[in-house]
């Protein structure tokens, strides 16, 4: 008897690979399948067996909050706002799309033939970071929250002490400026350098200069965009870290 698994587009994928990376065997495969649909997929191919993957992305976002928000409350007696800024760094899309790479969830997603053209995009980081949520999400249903509580922690929070180290809880232009100020006491400066496409749908591109020098380039669809990505790179030109902070690891017993 034929189930829902048993398509050709679905064997091709071949997702036990997938279990046995990520160290979990499904109950229920069919959620592992559908955390990988995206919604153009569907336009393309409307007798497709599942839904899309945006319900379980829905679910696996707060259990994943959950879940960093209980370690770093557990682990570290550092104020509120420190711990706000940490758990920010760790769901992002930018790490938790560098994760879905590192595991190798590209090759498993359902796309539409246009959206299939974008790998190496920033849309393409994007559905990944998505993708990872939905899979979080598909895991908690599937094998319950202590199973996705150790998910997360092998391949989430040990991002950690690199986030920390690196001043990855703040965001690149405070990193820089922060930098700048503590290494030469200067403020950067960021400028339009170009500026291309109709009003609805420019493409500017911005400097980061220090004095006058030009430190380094980023382009963006909006001009905050554009000097976010002049900053991160920047950041890399000159090797900066964000600043310092203590570190204060809860101990049995201390108070919460």
């Amino acid at each position: 008897m034929k189930t829902k698994l048993d398509s050709p587009e679905i064997k091709e994928k071949n997702f036990s690979v997938l279990e046995e990376k990520i160290g979990i065997k499904f109950k229920h495969p069919e959620y592992l399948v559908q955390a990988f649909v995206h919604r153009s997929y569907l336009n393309e191919h409307r007798d497709f067996n599942f839904g899309h993957n945006e319900r379980l992305e829905f679910l696996g976002d707060a259990v994943l909050e959950l879940a960093v928000t209980e370690f770093l409350f557990n682990e570290y007696g550092n104020p509120e706002g420190e711990l706000t800024n940490w758990r920010a760094a760790l769901v992002n899309a930018k790490i938790l799309s560098s994760i879905a790479y590192e595991i190798g969830m590209e090759s498993y997603l359902f796309l539409s033939h246009g959206e299939s053209k974008d790998a190496g995009t920033k849309a393409r980081d994007y559905i990944m970071a998505n993708t990872m949520e939905s899979l979080i999400g598909a895991i908690y249903i599937d094998q319950g929250y202590i199973a996705t509580q150790q998910f997360v922690t092998r391949w989430v929070i040990t991002k950690l002490p690199y986030i920390l180290e690196n001043g990855l809880y703040m965001d690149a232009k405070s990193r820089f400026q922060e930098g700048a100020q503590e290494k030469i006491g200067v403020t950067p400066v960021y400028k339009v350098l170009d500026e291309e496409g109709p009003d609805h749908a420019k493409t500017f591109k911005i400097g980061v200069f220090i004095d006058k020098e030009l430190i380094a380039e980023g382009r963006g669809m909006s001009k905050q965009e554009a000097e976010l990505e002049a900053a991160e790179a920047a950041v890399k030109v000159k090797g900066w870290k964000g600043p310092k902070i203590n570190i204060i690891k809860r101990k049995t017993g201390d108070p919460l």
